[in-house]
């Protein structure tokens, strides 16, 4: 065998190597990775009526008195409203809250069997909530829910570092090549599948921030557009690092980063680009729940007015009476 021929293969078994080594790091890392998600950024939290709240105690979505899977970007909202609604209903003693993609819960918590860390989660919750109305109306059509109500609102905005260095004006600033932008993922995050990108859209920026890619956990355009996992909590970590200079983001999450103190500020929207007209947050009660009163207590209490000025107190918008009340969901069309 010539000199250059061991070269080759040399070099062949270096690639080979440095693959499997790769391989092997990326597979005993996603145990890791999952197991931190267990509590992290408050995802999985249970609370109890004497005031203290379990993290990442996933089996309690198997026996708390009411076990609930919402729309992510509420996080910062549920531990003061869901002590006020245990507060007034004595009955109940432990509350299960799960708040991470609902595109995520939906698909694989719901509709099969799901796993946080290799545990099992229960894939009967007593409430699902979205901001994607047509997650409730699929449940409706394979006979798991029947009713819903509109609970509150929320629009997008954009994320900066605080001060905003970049000097970022507005959406049409996404299309500068001097940026590198974090957003959430468009497969299983709704505020970018639903409404992030229907703005990108509309300002003609689509194919020049996403590259066209559907992923998540990944660049889309290679050093430039990051897709995200879970935004509410990559996203302001990314741009406090230096990793990126802006991301789409709920108003609230900007709300809630300056109010912990976080080296984030927030540029606002204008409507129609901002989605606020469009942006409603569905819930509804499902029939396999094991905790159909306690279900049927917690919209009860979504509809009054203390509930509503808690979700305002974090930036939400209130739902109308008309839309707090109980309806039968639409049919798919």
């Amino acid at each position: 065998m010539t000199h250059e021929n061991n070269e080759g293969q040399e070099e062949k078994m270096r690639k080979l190597f440095n693959s499997t080594l790769m391989a092997l790091m990326l597979a005993s890392s996603l145990p890791a990775v999952a197991a931190k998600d267990v509590g992290e950024g408050h995802d999985h939290r249970t609370f109890h009526a004497d005031g203290n709240i379990d993290y990442g105690k996933i089996g309690d979505s198997y026996t708390a008195d009411l076990v609930m899977y919402l729309a992510g970007n509420q996080f910062m909202v549920m531990e003061e409203l869901i002590q006020d609604f245990l507060s007034k209903h004595p009955q109940i003693k432990s509350v299960f809250c799960e708040t991470i993609p609902p595109g995520q819960i939906f698909k694989g918590q719901i509709l099969k069997q799901g796993e946080i860390a290799g545990q099992k989660i229960a894939q009967n919750p007593d409430i699902f909530a979205s901001v994607n109305i047509n997650h409730l109306k699929k449940l409706k059509a394979k006979g798991l829910m029947e009713d819903h109500m509109i609970y509150t609102h929320n629009k997008l905005e954009l994320m900066v570092a605080e001060g905003n260095p970049k000097g970022i004006k507005g959406v049409e600033d996404l299309g500068r090549d001097d940026l590198v932008q974090s957003h959430p993922n468009p497969l299983t995050e709704g505020i970018f599948k639903f409404y992030g990108s229907e703005m990108l859209k509309d300002a003609g920026l689509f194919e020049k921030v996403t590259g066209g890619q559907q992923c998540k956990s990944c660049w889309a355009v290679p050093g430039k557009t990051w897709f995200t996992s879970r935004h509410h909590r990559e996203t302001p970590d990314r741009i406090e690092s230096g990793e990126a200079d802006v991301g789409i983001v709920w108003t609230t999450e900007v709300v809630h980063a300056k109010a912990t103190e976080r080296k984030i500020d927030g540029v606002a929207i204008p409507a129609p680009l901002n989605k606020e007209a469009k942006v409603g947050y569905a819930i509804g009660k499902l029939k396999p729940g094991r905790n159909q009163e306690n279900a049927d207590a917690f919209l009860a209490y979504l509809a009054t007015d203390r509930a509503q000025d808690i979700y305002a107190k974090y930036g939400f918008g209130k739902a109308s009476a008309e839309e707090l009340k109980i309806k039968p969901l639409p049919s798919l069309k």
